[in-house]
């Protein structure tokens, strides 16, 4: 059996490029249907985290309301040291129902103005 140099180098050169081609493959599988940029969240799984409201306070610092899991809190961010203000805030109140049937709002008549003297 005669072993033949440039057979062994096709053969290198074509097992180099087949697994070229599988690392190009798993790549582009992760780029697509893998993590976020931040890797906060995947393709088909619920967000758990956003940024609600952001607002200004002075050129260098900003208020965040920040939404991880229904529970918001309250950061200020951009200046020597960042501040969580709030935390545990939930979600959105309920709105304001009407009072029930039986509830009875008294009516009163206005006191008179009191009497201050002149001097």
């Amino acid at each position: 059996m005669d072993f033949d140099v440039n057979t062994a180098i096709l053969g290198i050169a074509a097992f180099l490029f087949i697994v070229a081609l599988i690392v190009l493959t798993v790549w582009a599988f992760k780029a697509i249907f893998g993590q976020g940029e931040a890797g906060i969240t995947k393709k088909g799984r619920e967000r758990r985290l956003s940024v609600v409201e952001t607002a200004q306070v002075d050129p260098n610092r900003k208020l965040c309301l920040v939404r991880r899991d229904d529970v918001e809190h309250l950061l200020i961010i951009g200046g020597p040291v960042d501040l969580v203000v709030e935390t545990g805030i939930k979600g959105r109140p309920a709105p304001l129902q009407p009072p029930h049937g039986d509830v009875v709002i008294a009516k009163t008549t206005p006191r008179p103005a009191p009497k201050m003297s002149q001097p």
